[in-house]
């Protein structure tokens, strides 16, 4: 079978390179006013170096050759030369720093803008996404743009040097300025056959380093089951294979450059200045050609193709550019949203009261993973959701967390659509806990309080109190500002599971979801994690996948799933006694104890 081909195999379209030229332009109009004032600086700049080389050409042909050149006269014009040196690194300064200035505002800003996209998109694009992938575009892609804006400004000087140089050739000697003219056609069959060519090479190359990225990104969260398994060879040959693709993509942009840029615009130029030398040959055969003149034409010629020279070099960031700006986009582009709420979502979570009716639920839309799924948990009860593992347990707290959008049916909060409610106020009243308790970087009472500066250190140490946290964190040296590294990894699980515990009651939930909470637990902490349960659980709405079965003898109803269906629902004791699904699960484990 043929291996399909990545569509960042191919080459980019010219009228899908202006779309996306035009689409990042709309980032940088928040900034156009220095970008404006910036290229009026380049237009200055251009008009210097024309009246640059007319200035040593007056010296040239009426002072120096008619020998009535004086001292006082040739200081004059040095230091009218000098003058106008030092204004063009005056001007050319602004107009860099400018022009720099509002180009980091503006990669900077999609930077932003990118990043506040992915926290709108939904969990099944990051379900099918490679964090690897989304890393690069983040980082690496809106890099790149930072120099892609600096093409324009070389274009645009470069565009203002051609002009003013033909416009001075052309006061000087039409005939010869037109032959210069000619080169232009050569230059621009040039232009069009390195972006047909480079902007296949650039996409395959964005491709690699995004594939580099994503294994990087794998070997060093898995880094500790790599080391378990002895799977650094493999993991290392893998990136090595992925590595030298990537190296592969960039000799080929080398190659490419080497030839289609600074040579072939050299080339040109050289034969270009053989033309103009031989056309004032023939004409000093016929009569006098003053030498000023010629220094002054062969000058404009020389700035006729340095701002080409620079133009063709600046191809491969355009590209560059062009390619990632594309990628970019396609996040920008994504219609993968969190489900979203109706606009006029205002109602409010006060009793916590939970119904699910006729709940029908895919994570693909072919396959279902629930099927009419009804229950209702009423305000301050506990419903336990048990089964076997893809029995559809999570997929319920996911749809209720509006992490997806459900199909079929209703769920409801206090007899509400729960679409009713804005994700705020659902985010606020309701308090997840997972199965891994996810650490941030920084201490312990930035990770309880997720830097939310509305709640105060007071609030933190109750939390924590109130979840029986506060006996290991105030046994630590610095207690409530130790340090946690990546991950939390210097804690225990049951440690972290009860600043996890913390965190979610610092914000006071109305309504309490727990996914699996006590799976994890060490023995050294499991006596303060169940008294934390118990705690949380007071007084509040509990949904709970249970793990261990004997944590959800008390549950006011206790749901058995089996293929995304309610096979069995009760308390513990009408559950045992029924002999279904449940009884089997709950002697397993009782004769495991």
């Amino acid at each position: 079978m043929e291996k399909k081909q990545s569509e960042w195999a191919t080459s980019m379209p010219f009228k899908e390179q202006l779309v996306v030229i035009k689409r990042l332009f709309a980032y940088a109009k928040p900034f156009r006013m220095t970008f404006i004032i910036a290229i009026g600086f380049a237009l200055v700049l251009a008009t210097i170096n024309v009246l640059m080389p007319r200035i040593l050409q007056t010296l040239i042909d009426r002072y120096l050759t008619t020998q009535s050149a004086t001292l006082q006269i040739i200081l004059f014009f040095a230091m009218l030369y000098l003058l106008g040196t030092i204004l063009k690194a005056v001007i050319w300064f602004f107009q860099w720093f400018l022009y720099s200035n509002a180009s980091l505002q503006s990669y900077q800003h999609i930077r932003v803008k990118l990043f506040e996209k992915l926290h709108t998109l939904g969990m099944r694009y990051f379900d099918q996404t490679p964090a690897g992938s989304v890393v690069s575009r983040v980082s690496n892609d809106t890099e790149t743009l930072f120099e892609f804006w600096h093409v324009f400004l070389t274009v645009l000087t470069g565009i203002f040097a051609v002009v003013s140089s033909f416009i001075a050739m052309f006061q000087i000697n039409q005939k010869i300025a037109l032959l210069i003219l000619a080169f232009l056609p050569i230059l621009g069959f040039v232009i069009w056959y390195y972006q047909s060519f480079s902007s296949r090479v650039y996409r395959q190359m964005r491709e690699k380093l995004s594939q580099l990225n994503t294994k990087l990104n794998e070997s060093i969260s898995g880094m500790q089951i790599i080391q378990q398994f002895r799977q650094e060879r493999r993991f290392m040959k893998e990136f090595e294979e992925t590595n030298d693709e990537y190296l592969a993509t960039r000799y080929a942009m080398i190659k490419m450059n080497s030839l289609l840029l600074g040579p072939i615009i050299s080339l040109l130029y050289t034969f270009a200045l053989a033309v103009v030398l031989t056309a004032f040959g023939f004409n000093a055969m016929q009569s006098p050609v003053e030498v000023g003149l010629i220094f002054a034409f062969t000058t404009y010629v020389q700035t006729f193709f340095n701002p080409m020279t620079q133009m063709m070099d600046f191809l491969s960031t355009f590209t560059d550019g062009i390619v990632a700006g594309s990628r970019v986009l396609r996040i920008m582009d994504e219609t993968e949203y969190t489900p979203q709420q109706k606009d006029n979502a205002r109602a409010k979570i006060i009793e916590g009261k939970i119904e699910f009716r006729n709940v029908t639920f895919s994570y693909d839309g072919k396959v279902n993973v629930l099927e009419n799924i009804s229950f209702i948990v009423n305000p301050g009860e506990t419903v336990a959701l048990v089964g076997h593992t893809g029995s559809g347990k999570s997929s319920i707290i996911n749809i209720l967390m509006r992490f997806y959008e459900f199909g079929e049916g209703q769920i409801l909060i206090d007899d509400q659509d729960i679409r009713d409610f804005s994700l705020e106020e659902l985010r606020q009243k309701m308090g997840l806990v997972l199965q891994d308790a996810f650490m941030f970087y920084g201490n312990i009472a930035d990770n309880i309080r997720l830097l939310n500066k509305e709640i105060t250190d007071e609030e933190v140490v109750q939390a924590a109190k109130f979840v029986q946290a506060d006996r290991f964190i105030e046994s630590l040296p610095d207690t409530y500002y130790s340090k946690v590294i990546e991950r939390g990894a210097s804690y225990s699980s049951g440690q972290r599971q009860l600043i996890s515990f913390a965190r979610t009651m610092v914000m006071k939930p109305k309504i309490l979801v727990l996914d699996e909470a006590t799976a994890n637990i060490d023995t050294e902490t499991e006596s303060l994690i169940q008294q934390g349960l118990t705690n949380m659980r007071q007084g509040r709405t509990t949904i709970a996948i249970a793990h261990r079965l004997s944590t959800i003898r008390d549950a006011n109803l206790i749901l058995v799933l089996d293929k995304g269906k309610i096979v069995e629902r009760g308390n513990h004791d009408e559950l045992v006694q029924f002999d279904g699904l449940y009884s089997a699960m709950y002697q397993l484990q009782s004769s495991d104890v």
